[in-house]
């Protein structure tokens, strides 16, 4: 199974419709409003590459409110105990 996270700016208008909208394309395992530069976190889950271009060009492009997008490949999960330990430092201080 290989995995993506597109980050999207949406229409600022359309935010939680487009959402919505992204969470429904197959291929999409999971959507997240955010923070920051982007408006939304789509994770992908998918078997091949051409089920890549699938999602994101019969997919996403399709949807009028998304402004821009990036793709990003994960080439590696990590443990979840390492995750854990990543976001407690610093933790101990306060």
């Amino acid at each position: 199974m290989i995995t993506a996270f597109v980050l999207i700016q949406t229409k600022r208008e359309s935010t939680a419709e487009t959402a919505e909208a992204v969470a429904e394309i197959p291929g999409v395992a999971e959507v997240y409003s955010v923070t920051g530069e982007w408006d939304l976190v789509a994770k992908l889950s998918f078997q091949d590459f051409e089920q890549l271009d699938d999602i994101v060009t019969l997919g996403l492009r399709k949807l009028s409110g998304i402004e821009r997008t990036q793709t990003l490949l994960a080439f590696r999960a990590y443990p979840k105990k390492l995750l854990e330990q990543g976001f407690n430092i610093g933790s101990e201080l306060e």
